[in-house]
């Protein structure tokens, strides 16, 4: 469990850098000091490490924001806020925001729990008929798709101070809520993250 924790850790490093996107199994396997074949004992493949990675660079955080949001009756409430968590924990930790990038280039966009949260999201504001969409997996792509290239935006130069409410408005006008209304949601106070997130 050491090695594969080690494995895990290096991954990190390896992923969270701008050019992770092209890491390789050489690459995790020197950085973390094990053999490509120690590397083999513990995962099948780069697809295999990518999953095991995304999770432990998500989960918590992605609990931490669904229990904060849980409180908000509103789909269009809870999509702003955790586009505007997700997008200031962007700007607070570039390495986690590049691993991030590098990881949802080869797969789900933030990993599978994060994707199904956002899907079961914007499937319940169609059916509470706030987002007049006629697919829900194309609401659930503007919401990851925007979030993730605003990510990319905040790593790699300034943006504005506001540049994360201002990306939710965008989101939220995209699913058809109204400008105005975008505006208020989007910027309504942000809750403090719910306590189960300790970073």
């Amino acid at each position: 469990m050491r090695t594969r924790a080690s494995i895990v850790a290096a991954a990190f490093d390896v992923f969270g850098e701008p050019e992770g996107l092209y890491a390789r199994i050489e690459d995790v396997a020197d950085r973390a000091g094990v053999t490509r074949a120690t590397f083999y004992n513990h995962f099948a493949g780069m697809a295999e490490l990518r999953e095991a990675l995304t999770v432990e660079v998500t989960h918590e955080f992605l609990l931490a924001v669904t229990e904060t949001i849980s409180q908000m009756p509103d789909a269009r409430d809870r999509s702003a806020c955790a586009v505007r968590f997700y997008l200031r924990r962007a700007r607070a930790d570039r390495r986690w925001a590049w691993s991030m990038i590098n990881l949802s280039a080869g797969g789900l966009i933030f990993g599978a729990e994060t994707f199904r949260q956002a899907e079961q999201t914007v499937r319940e504001g169609v059916q509470d008929h706030v987002f007049p969409l006629q697919s829900v997996e194309l609401g659930r792509d503007l919401l990851l798709g925007t979030t993730l290239a605003a990510m990319g935006a905040i790593v790699r130069g300034d943006v504005a101070a506001d540049y994360p409410e201002a990306v939710a408005v965008a989101i939220l006008f995209a699913l058809g809520v109204p400008p105005t209304e975008a505006q208020m949601r989007a910027r309504k106070p942000l809750p403090s993250l719910a306590a189960a997130f300790n970073n």
